[in-house]
């Protein structure tokens, strides 16, 4: 059965810099390619950890320099990550397509995405974003004003406001690129975050989860099913210990035991299953599905990774 499908790519669609980037996007637009060639329609979106962070901190270096360029808000840096990610997205995919006899058109999307002002995350920033730092410089950057937060055993990173996606401003466009037969590379890095005032939007200072993002554009545009893409086949309980199990299938409840039973690492696989939840009890028979990269079409077929539903 062909079906609407919000495809969320994890980082490791991507790599962690330019070059890796560049190779990345052609085995993820070969995992791409037979999806659609399956007949499914699909809406693509990306995170963009690794390079929101290497932007900020590159005109963040540039200020420092007798140029005294500015340094950028966050939302302008997601604003450019989505133009370059994207840029790379769809010509891979375009590539791969042709080569395949598949005529279809691949647009990226410059998506913003509406947040509250009053969301508690901005008295909390605990997203984190760019590469890992020594600790003399976080030291430093936290003397500065610069949130910083330890990761445990991994070490220290820029954490920025996370705060809860309220509305994709673009889903009309949206819509339209589908009418049109096209596929949509959007809401990338979780879209730019901004705040409504009257007719005016405001960037703000954050990075919003984009499988957080995703689950909100799969409930606006009626898909059938929301793929969470991520480093395992499956998700675990008991993870990394010796009473480990891995998750075939997950009922709304269950999936909502695990979390107050704190069973998913925050910033890691807790963002992604509550994403899935939300998605998965928005309206019977609607899917998610949580699994690798190289597995979705299996994980479609109910093959494989982790699938919630009512």
């Amino acid at each position: 059965m062909k079906k609407r499908i919000v495809l969320a790519l994890g980082g490791n669609a991507l790599g962690k810099g330019l070059a890796e980037q560049m190779q990345a996007v052609h085995t993820t637009a070969s995992a791409l390619a037979d999806l659609i060639q399956e007949g499914h329609e699909l809406v693509i979106t990306h995170g963009n950890g690794p390079q929101v962070g290497m932007i900020h901190q590159a005109f963040e270096a540039a200020s420092a320099t007798p140029a005294h360029s500015p340094v950028l808000p966050m939302s302008v840096c997601v604003a450019l990550s989505q133009g370059y990610i994207g840029y790379d997205l769809q010509n891979a995919l375009r590539e791969t397509l042709r080569a395949r006899g598949i005529n279809k058109t691949v647009t990226s999307l410059i998506t913003q995405v509406r947040v509250d002002p009053r969301d508690p995350a901005f008295n909390n920033p605990d997203k984190p974003i760019g590469s890992f730092l020594s600790p003399e410089t976080a030291q430093r950057l936290s003397q500065e004003g610069v949130n910083v937060r330890e990761e445990a055993g991994r070490g220290w990173r820029r954490v920025v406001a996370s705060p809860m996606p309220q509305e994709i401003i673009e889903i009309e466009s949206i819509k339209a690129l589908l009418a049109a037969g096209q596929i949509p590379v959007t809401v990338g890095g979780g879209g730019i975050p901004v705040v409504a005032d009257g007719n005016q939007l405001h960037g703000a200072s954050a990075v919003i989860d984009k499988d957080r993002a995703s689950a909100v554009l799969a409930q606006a545009l009626d898909a059938d099913m929301l793929i969470i893409l991520t480093a395992v086949e499956k998700v675990a309980i008991g993870y990394n210990t010796p009473y480990q199990k891995w998750l075939d299938r997950m009922s709304p409840k269950e999936a909502r035991d695990y979390i107050e039973a704190g069973e998913f690492a925050p910033g890691s696989m807790l963002p992604k299953v509550e994403a899935a939840l939300a998605f998965a009890e928005s309206r019977p028979g609607r899917q998610a599905l949580i699994t690798l990269l190289e597995h979705a079409a299996d994980g479609i077929a109910g093959r494989t990774g982790t699938v919630i539903s009512q």
